[in-house]
């Protein structure tokens, strides 16, 4: 099994982020936002190229088909961020709070998400390529009918995924920390999972298999 490919993220010298708010079809180059509140404002479509988000606050921020590309995204945190067929390349989260993002429908390669929790992330039909999350608690996520290729899941709990219909390529799921399958076992072809995790998910395949397992006589 190949590992997924890390982004190698080199921010050049930032300029501090002065314009107030976010614009629809913005275009932010080389700028930190650092502590910024961007509660409810529209980026939707807008392109953050080089740049560093630490510390802002997100809720119900419109990001609707944005593109961050080769940035750092640290300590994020907010509730209803829309960030909807959006694409992230070459993206590093770092240790975000978040809350019902909707990234249905986006493109993320080249990312890793790191640390922090992350409640009922939205991912149906995103497209996930070369994604690590790693030490990160996700909360009933929801990858129904999304496709993962080279995805791997380090020190990372999983409660109650949802992998209904989802297509897997490459996925390691062998070093998540807990893995808890709320619906969508049957999808698991194309993922790898350790011993300890095949015992552990035994009920849930028996019961999918319609096997009825009872006490020897």
């Amino acid at each position: 099994m190949k590992g997924a490919r890390r982004p190698e993220v080199r921010l050049p010298p930032l300029e501090p982020f002065r314009d107030g708010e976010l614009e629809p079809d913005g275009d932010y180059d080389g700028l930190e936002f650092r502590e910024e509140d961007l509660t409810g404002q529209d980026g939707a479509g807008a392109r953050f190229m080089d740049c560093a988000l630490t510390g802002c606050a997100l809720d119900e921020t419109r990001l609707h088909h944005a593109r961050i590309l080769d940035s750092v995204l640290m300590g994020l945190r907010g509730v209803g961020t829309d960030l909807a067929e959006s694409t992230l390349r070459d993206v590093e989260v770092v240790e975000a709070r978040l809350g019902g993002v909707q990234l249905h429908g986006a493109v993320l390669e080249r990312v890793v998400i790191r640390g922090g929790k992350i409640d009922y992330l939205n991912l149906r039909k995103a497209r996930l390529k070369d994604v690590v999350f790693e030490g990160c608690v996700l909360v009933e996520p929801d990858f129904g009918g999304a496709r993962l290729e080279r995805v791997e899941f380090v020190d990372c709990a999983l409660k109650g995924v949802d992998l209904t219909g989802v297509t897997l390529a490459e996925v390691d799921l062998r070093q998540a920390a807990e893995l808890d399958i709320a619906r969508g076992v049957d999808r698991l072809s194309g993922a790898v999972i350790s011993s300890g995790q095949l015992l552990d998910l035994a009920p849930v395949l028996a019961a999918q298999l319609g096997i009825r397992v009872e006490a020897g006589g």
